[in-house]
């Protein structure tokens, strides 16, 4: 017969003790949870970046039954409108209810500003008046940009006009020859103090004069108009969103 085998011999895999065993597995599990947590990758919701408007009715979408420039604009560039013109502001409205708007400007990454067609529209046809209208316009934009800017530096985006009366077919008829010229000028001297006020404060001035009236200036926007001949229709409202320059940082 072969030697007696010794029972109480057995092999290593079977001297487990079923708590400590336990205990081990406990603690590994704790450290794999530990580690799932601390090299998971953080998650950050941020809000779209805002577009904040201040103008008048062009920008408040007046005699359109649409989406005025502001909505078609923020929508390309993946942002929220704030879209605060209001119909029949003049410059010094706008300069005057800042106060009011502290917090959409605040947090805005963009301001643009379309504001002055109404201080020269209240006195056309008095030519002597136009040249002090205007200085107004510039000044109070100025004042404006600047008060932006001591909120927050954000880029700020002025828009000139193609007319600020009737324009087109309308325009013609209510105005004459005569009247079509002054028209002309007053808007050039609302046109050029707008580019002041932006110069002065680092503000970007854009012209809308050519989507209107060509680059030559002798079209008829009476198809970008309203039956008003006053404000834009649908396709004039586009026209000026895509005179707007991408905003810095949006999606493609």
């Amino acid at each position: 017969m072969g030697p007696a085998v010794n029972s109480s011999h057995r092999p290593a895999t079977q001297e487990r003790n079923p708590i400590a065993y336990l205990r081990r597995l406990t603690a590994l599990l704790v450290v794999l949870m530990v580690s799932g947590c601390a090299s998971a990758p953080t998650r950050h919701t941020s809000s779209p970046p805002s577009v904040v408007t201040l103008g008048d009715s062009v920008a408040a979408g007046a005699a359109c039954g649409c989406d005025p420039f502001p909505a078609l604009y923020a929508r390309a560039q993946h942002a929220t409108d704030v879209d605060l013109a209001r119909g029949g502001a003049t410059a010094a409205d706008v300069r005057a209810g800042l106060g009011d708007m502290r917090d959409d400007l605040s947090s805005a990454a963009e301001v643009v500003i379309m504001i002055g067609a109404n201080d020269m529209a209240d006195v056309f046809g008095q030519p002597s008046r136009y040249a002090s209208v205007a200085a107004g316009v510039e000044n109070d934009v100025a004042a404006t940009i600047t008060a932006i800017r001591q909120l927050h530096q954000v880029p700020v985006i002025v828009l000139g006009y193609w007319n600020v009366v009737q324009d087109g077919q309308v325009g013609a008829a209510a105005y004459g020859t005569d009247g079509v010229r002054d028209a002309a000028r007053a808007t050039s001297l609302v046109n050029q103090a707008l580019q002041e006020a932006a110069a002065k404060t680092g503000a970007d001035y854009l012209s809308t004069a050519a989507a209107f009236h060509g680059d030559d200036g002798g079209r008829d926007p009476t198809g970008l108009l309203s039956p008003d001949g006053d404000h834009p229709n649908a396709a004039g409202q586009a026209a000026i969103a895509a005179l707007i320059p991408p905003l810095q940082g949006s999606l493609p």
